[in-house]
This record gives C-alpha cells, sequence and structure tokens, in this order.
C-alpha cells in the first residue's frame, strides 16, 4: 500500500539510500517482543542519509526513534508517522582514537563498547557490561550501573534535528541528571565521542566478569524483559519498593514481576503491550497506596492504545 507519508515527500524520496517500510510490526525488535506497528520504518544509510531524509519529511509528521530495544514498551496501537532505526552496518562501529578515546556509533551494543574498551587497555566503560542496551539509548538516558553514569565517559554527541541539520553537542549541552538528558528530545543521537582512562586489561577484565556475574545471579537476563521497570525513588531502592508493596511475582495476563529481581517486568507467555503496561500502573498504584511512594517508569512507553484498552497512570489513583 502507497504511503501517504512518502507520497508528501515527493521527489526528494528518490534521494533517499537507505530501507523505507510502511507498516512494519516493531514486535520483532523490542525485547518484551509486544507492540503494534510503525506507520513508516526508516533505516539510513549513514548519518547523511539520514539528514536528508530528514529535511524531506513534512514537519507534521511524528518522528520516533528506537535504539536496540531493551528499554522499550511500544504499545498494541502502534506508532504514527516515522520510526528510525539506525542499523548497525552504518552506525554500529567502535574507532578507538588513541589516548584512550573512542568514536561510537549510536547503535553500538553497551557491552560492545566495554569489550572494545577493555583490548585497549581503556577503563571506565566496565559498567556497559552489564546494561542491556546500546549506545544511543545510553546517551539520551544516562544509563549507569555499579556507580558510574553515562555523563562520566561522554566528551561530545553527535546528533540530526528535526530539520535535517547534523550538529556536536557538548557533554555541558546534554544537561546530564540520574537517567536523564535535557537535549532536545527531536535531536536523533548518532555517535559519541567519549573519554576513558588508562587501565591495565586484567583489571578491566575482572571488572567486567564481576559485573556479568551478579547481573546473572541477581537479574532474568535470559526472560523477555526491558531490563530496569522502575527508576529508583530518592534514597529508595526500586525493587525494594517493589517488595513492600507486594508485588514480586504479581501477574496480569502474560505479564508478571519477576520472582528473582521485582524490579525487572517479563513476558512470561504470550503478553501483550496492555499486560504489561497494566502490571506496571498496577504495581505503580499499589505501592503509592501501601508505601506512599511515586514509582516513576524507566522503561519508555510508546505508541496508541488500542480504542478502549487505555491505562491511565496509577489507574486513576493518584
Amino acid at each position: 500500500m502507497e504511503s501517504e507519508i512518502l507520497s508528501r515527500m515527493g521527489d526528494a524520496v528518490e534521494e533517499i539510500r537507505g530501507r523505507i517500510v510502511p507498516n512494519q510490526p516493531l514486535s520483532a525488535v523490542t525485547w518484551f517482543r509486544v507492540g503494534g506497528p510503525a506507520e513508516l520504518l526508516f533505516q539510513p544509510a549513514d548519518e547523511l542519509d539520514l539528514s536528508v531524509f530528514m529535511k524531506a519529511l513534512p514537519d507534521d509528521v511524528p518522528v520516533t526513534v528506537i535504539g536496540l530495544g531493551s528499554n522499550l514498551l511500544v504499545r498494541d496501537g502502534g506508532l504514527k508517522g516515522v520510526v528510525i532505526r539506525l542499523p548497525m552496518k552504518s552506525f554500529g562501529q567502535v574507532e578507538y582514537l588513541g589516548n584512550h578515546q573512542f568514536k561510537v556509533g549510536a547503535s553500538v551494543p553497551d557491552k560492545k563498547l566495554a569489550e572494545e574498551a577493555a583490548k585497549t587497555g581503556t577503563g571506565g566503560f566496565a559498567f556497559y557490561t552489564g546494561i542491556p542496551g546500546g549506545v544511543g539509548g545510553a546517551l539520551r538516558m544516562n544509563a549507569g550501573a555499579h556507580g558510574v553514569e553515562t555523563n562520566e565517559r561522554v566528551v561530545n554527541v553527535n546528533a540530526v534535528q528535526r530539520d535535517g541539520e547534523i550538529l556536536t553537542l557538548t557533554n555541558e549541552d546534554m544537561g546530564y541528571a540520574y537517567r536523564h538528558s535535557s537535549a532536545a528530545t527531536d535531536l536523533i543521537f548518532t555517535s559519541a565521542i567519549m573519554q576513558g582512562v588508562a587501565q591495565p586489561e586484567a583489571e578491566i577484565r575482572k571488572e567486567m566478569a564481576d559485573v556479568v556475574e551478579h547481573r546473572e545471579k541477581a537479574q532474568p537476563i535470559r526472560e523477555k524483559t526491558g531490563g530496569s521497570t522502575f527508576k529508583n525513588p530518592p534514597n529508595h531502592s526500586a525493587w525494594r519498593v517493589v517488595d513492600d508493596a507486594g508485588c514480586r511475582g504479581l501477574q496480569i495476563g502474560g505479564a508478571q514481576m519477576s520472582q528473582l529481581h521485582c524490579n525487572f517486568m517479563l513476558n512470561v507467555g504470550e503478553a501483550t503491550a496492555h499486560d504489561l503496561e497494566l502490571l506496571g500502573e498496577t504495581v505503580r498504584a499499589q505501592a503509592l497506596e501501601k508505601t506512599g511512594i511515586r514509582l516513576e517508569w524507566e522503561i519508555k512507553r510508546l505508541g496508541d492504545f488500542i480504542e478502549g484498552q487505555e491505562i491511565a497512570p496509577f489507574l486513576g489513583n493518584d
């Protein structure tokens, strides 16, 4: 079926070198394995191709960027407008620049960055071994673990604006805070320069092994999950709040809060996005009622509800 968006872009589409697919299901690219279709999915050939596409795209067409799909819940009604996914072939490279500095593509898996850094005797990246996502998402949400955050490693970030212009942001421009960046939400991060420190490879390997061991013991890493469901509230651990609210193992449809680590939400069967979000909001409502603490989502929820299956925050009880 001809895409209305492509029709509106006119002859400019002929200049696009990347892959364009209308009405593309997104369940295959999210770790939860749920979600409706993208009205139009675009996978650019490179940064310049992305720039050309964005310049041709009408201003009123919504744009959503998804990375590796680990920290993402796409609702069953899908996503209107254009969904952009940066392919590994063009955005999945790690280039060593010397002096323990790297140029890293936005689609590089976090654990790959940790591995490449270790090979050069570069410390400061071992924490990425345990983060299930990609560098683009880490830049956007200031991903962190084991006392280290992404902002401590970033020198600058390349991005494409909504109007197609390519720009470079400094660390200060990113406006980092806990699990947050205040950089404009319509920026599409394409790569970053990241700085590590000198450290013997043997020490780095030991840190990485410790991260893997901890993760395998404490987290349901072989399940269909999106990672940590809720952010840690000030002076609290999210998992403990979930546990204190009596929600460890709580299940709705095919969605369940993990018995192993109760801040992990799982697709244990044939869950829908509705099951998962309803479970999350049920946990939030129950935690607020029983502990007085307002849990905030760490997982990004995007797209439209199916009509009649809307879910209010805290189930409308806040």
